[in-house]
C-alpha cells in the first residue's frame, strides 16, 4: 500500500523527488554533519548582525543582551559567518574541542 503524500519524510524521496510539505526540515538535525563550530568572542562584537545575515542555515540568533549565538543543532559549520564578520569575533573552532 503506498504511503500519503504528508506522511513521507525527505529522506523517504528518491533522488530528484520534490518536497511538497515545507516545515519537515525542523525534524533534522543537521548540525551533525559539522566538523568546525562558529564561537563568538564578545569582547571583539559589535553586536551589527552580520553574521545572522549571511547564514545560509538560519542557524543564528540574537540572544537578549544583544549579542549572537548559533544553533549547534542547524549550524553546519560553514565559517561564512566568521569570514564576513568585520571585527574578526568570531572563530572556527574544531568540533569536540
Amino acid at each position: 500500500m503506498a504511503k500519503k503524500v504528508d506522511e513521507i519524510k525527505w529522506h523517504e524521496l528518491n533522488i530528484g523527488g520534490v518536497i511538497d510539505e515545507p516545515g519537515s526540515a525542523r525534524e533534522y538535525f543537521t548540525g551533525d554533519w559539522r566538523s568546525q563550530r562558529p564561537v563568538w568572542d564578545e569582547s571583539r562584537c559589535i553586536k551589527c548582525g552580520v553574521c545572522w545575515m549571511v547564514c545560509p542555515d538560519i542557524a543564528i540568533y540574537q540572544k537578549s543582551d544583544g549579542y549572537f549565538v548559533a544553533n549547534y543543532d542547524y549550524s553546519k559549520g560553514c565559517g561564512i559567518c566568521a569570514k564576513e564578520c568585520p571585527t574578526g569575533a568570531i572563530k572556527m573552532v574544531e568540533e569536540g574541542r
